[in-house]
């Protein structure tokens, strides 16, 4: 029998996944939550419910933290039935209001009482229920809060979730004050408790009952908390009585960060909009952590299942938001790096230099049953770490943070030569070693990212293209910290030597002349070109591997019908067997990656192309409520006349929030030079002028305005 060889859908043959992992047999997706689900988010706690409110058990709603759910049911009913939605909406990214009504019930006629829910997380999950009678006689009804716990991991939530429930002990009060459920097992342990005051009548099990008689115009309410542990990603929360937190009567931490960030203003509402958008959701996706006697903050990956630490896509969001200011970036540095790896070991697929994928913190974990401890499969983190560092440095000209992290830039460099590079051939490749690992891992991360033109699947391992560029660009950036800050000339001259062999050789093992030329997306394990046209080529101008007489082709490519889809630039060309307008990397658009093409553009002086792509994107913005999602499906333009979402898009996404950053980066051609800001406009007609106000750079606030061509930085007034 011939053996099989390893590809990105079975990526170690010889590994076979243990059936009885948990999450080893995926099922269908929980009853969603309606189409108008409400996530609030503090850190690395969030709630997931549904318009009303309430999570009904069995959907993948709940009380979330540090990737444990604390409440898999939160159910209001009025003698029963559930309550009826007026209107709902989230108020700061942390709280949210609920306005209900009750429906028809044989001794009260609907709409005789006003519901409103007031809800917020700080610390924990706080809720105030107000009721008020509008019924014209006294009424006498049952109010239930159906309360459930099961202590499921993240991981497992959208699989099959194991049965804790005989490991689940109670210790409530027997006035019913206080709910406690504790969960204990090999070492894990997890607890939910509920305070409610005032104390319910009765306890039904887990429920919690009160028996209400309302007079005509008559007010109650009561007040429920479930404290969370402190923790990593646990952010400063806003205290204070409920209504005078709805109402921003007391200091806000989010506030208080968002005051340091820049501020843009625009003829071009949409864009004014979405980047106050993208303010708000990088401190709402904002996590914390102290290193030393330092409190740092770096942003989690996205809304609600990547509420934690990533490499890549957090990397990338502290890319864009060096816009804003300096703080993300250095917080990711230093979060990564203290995480950096440090041995091989094939079940996390670590290795020493690298940086890591992902990290959780739920049982599954803790108890070694899955990888993310944390998880090292990627293989172009390390690169974007070098790459991000070098971008702050020329942002802020912090020589000491450079300095003190030599060991880990080093580190990274011989994690690329050494270990990414697995044959020698001067190319990074991957290969998971671990049953549970990541077939794929670049950023087409899922299982058929990277496939043939003809729809085949490659074999491991694999060495993808932007991976390469990355790699480029990482390998010239150190070299210019070690001409600078690093004081070492040497390695200076030997990088900038290997990246230009690299070069060479890419451009002579990736190119493919025909369709008009382009870049595969990779080789393969045999070092056959993997021929389809992808997005990536705009990584590659990113990168600046590319040379200039090839960059036409390359924005010819990205701008053709195939590929820009009207909305943005498609994942992969619709002349391509695997095409799929709704596959996640295999025809969709993502808004980070199509703002990276933006900024590739611009890079190479395609700035009319770069434009239109980013116009594009906005208009994109504009149908999502100004908020970019993290995909969306590849269907033309001229087709659907209005984008239509992927449908488990994650919302907010943190480098999907961060694209308008990159497109207005563009649009300035905003560069930080020798210590200075420098601008290079040609903004758009369409968008007018553009200013941008208390950009920190080089230790000063910097102002930014610009019109078409035409356009000023100078150091804001004091």
């Amino acid at each position: 029998m011939a053996q099989l060889r390893p590809t990105p859908a079975n990526p170690t043959p010889d590994k076979p996944q243990d059936p009885t992992r948990p999450g080893s047999q995926a099922r269908a997706l929980p009853p969603e939550l309606g189409p108008n689900p409400i996530s609030l988010v503090s850190g690395a706690t969030f709630m997931y419910s549904d318009p009303v409110g309430d999570v009904p058990a069995g959907t993948i709603g709940g009380l979330v933290h540090r990737d444990t759910r604390l409440l898999n049911q939160w159910v209001l009913t009025i003698d029963g039935l559930r309550l009826l939605e007026l209107r709902s909406s989230v108020v700061d990214h942390y709280s949210a209001q609920f306005f209900l009504t009750n429906p028809a019930l044989p001794d009260l006629p609907a709409n005789s009482l006003a519901v409103r829910r007031l809800r917020y997380l700080g610390e924990g999950l706080h809720e105030r229920i107000e009721l008020v009678s509008f019924a014209p006689e006294r009424v006498r009804f049952e109010l239930r809060l159906e309360v459930g716990n099961d202590f499921a991991d993240i991981l497992e939530m959208k699989t099959t979730i194991r049965d804790r429930s005989e490991r689940i002990h109670r210790g409530h009060a027997p006035d019913g004050s206080l709910l406690l459920f504790h969960y204990e097992q090999d070492g894990f342990t997890a607890q939910t408790s509920i305070r409610s005051t005032p104390a319910p009548e009765r306890l039904e099990g887990d429920h919690l009952v009160w028996t209400i008689d309302l007079a005509p115009r008559e007010f109650w309410r009561v007040e429920l908390n479930v404290p969370v542990s402190p923790g990593f990603g646990v952010t400063e929360a806003v205290r204070g009585d409920i209504a005078d937190i709805f109402h921003h009567r007391v200091e806000d931490p989010a506030a208080r960060w968002l005051a340091g960030a820049a501020e843009l203003s625009s003829d071009h509402q949409v864009l004014e909009r979405a980047v106050a958008q993208t303010r708000s959701d990088m401190s709402a996706l904002r996590m914390e952590m102290t290193l030393g006697q330092e409190r740092i903050s770096l942003p989690a990956a996205g809304m609600p299942w990547f509420l934690t630490l990533f490499g890549r896509d957090t990397l990338i969001t502290a890319y864009q938001a060096l816009t804003f200011g300096p703080r993300l970036a250095k917080g990711t540095l230093l979060a990564l790096a203290r995480h950096q790896g440090r041995q091989c070991e094939d079940f996390t697929d670590e290795e020493p230099g690298k940086i890591l994928h992902e990290v959780r913190f739920g049982e599954l974990t803790q108890q070694g049953l899955m990888p993310y401890d944390p998880y090292y499969g990627t293989a172009d983190a390390t690169q974007l770490w070098l790459i991000l560092l070098s971008e702050y440095w020329r942002w802020t000209r912090d020589d000491n943070l450079v300095r003190s992290l030599r060991g880990n830039a080093l580190a990274a460099l011989n994690w690329i030569d050494r270990y990414g590079d697995r044959d020698g051939d001067g190319y990074v490749e991957y290969a998971t070693r671990s049953p549970e690992g990541l077939g794929n891992q670049c950023w087409r991360d899922s299982w058929d990212g990277v496939r043939f033109a003809d729809g085949r699947l490659p074999v491991l391992p694999i060495a993808t293209c932007e991976i390469q560029g990355y790699t480029y660009d990482a390998k010239l950036r150190l070299a210019e910290l070690a001409d600078g800050p690093l004081a070492d000339p040497a390695l200076a001259d030997r990088l900038r030597t290997d990246a230009h062999r690299l070069r060479e050789s890419f451009n002579r093992d990736f190119w493919i002349a025909e369709r008009g030329g382009y870049y595969a997306v990779g080789l393969d394990g045999d070092k056959n070109k993997i021929d389809s046209m992808t997005s990536n080529l705009g990584h590659l101008l990113w990168s600046g591997i590319v040379p200039q007489e090839r960059a036409p082709a390359l924005a010819r490519q990205l701008l053709s019908e195939d590929m820009f889809s009207g909305w943005g630039i498609r994942t992969l060309s619709r002349g391509d067997a695997p095409y799929n307008a709704l596959g996640y990397h295999l025809g969709t658009v993502w808004p980070h990656d199509t703002s990276i093409s933006v900024l590739g553009l611009s890079r190479y002086g395609f700035r009319d192309e770069a434009n239109q792509v980013a116009l594009a994107l906005l208009d994109t913005a504009a149908q999502f409520g100004d908020r970019l999602p993290e995909a969306i499906a590849g269907f033309e333009r001229e087709r659907t006349l209005f984008a239509i979402p992927y449908p488990t898009a994650c919302s907010p996404q943190a480098w999907a929030s961060g694209a308008p950053l990159n497109l207005t980066r563009a649009m300035l051609g905003l560069h930080p030079v020798d210590g200075q800001l420098v601008a290079d406009p040609v903004v758009p007609p369409e968008v007018g002028r553009i200013k941008i106000r208390g950009i920190a750079a080089f230790g000063h606030r910097w102002d930014v305005e610009a019109v078409g061509t035409d356009g000023y930085v100078r150091l804001a007034a004091d």
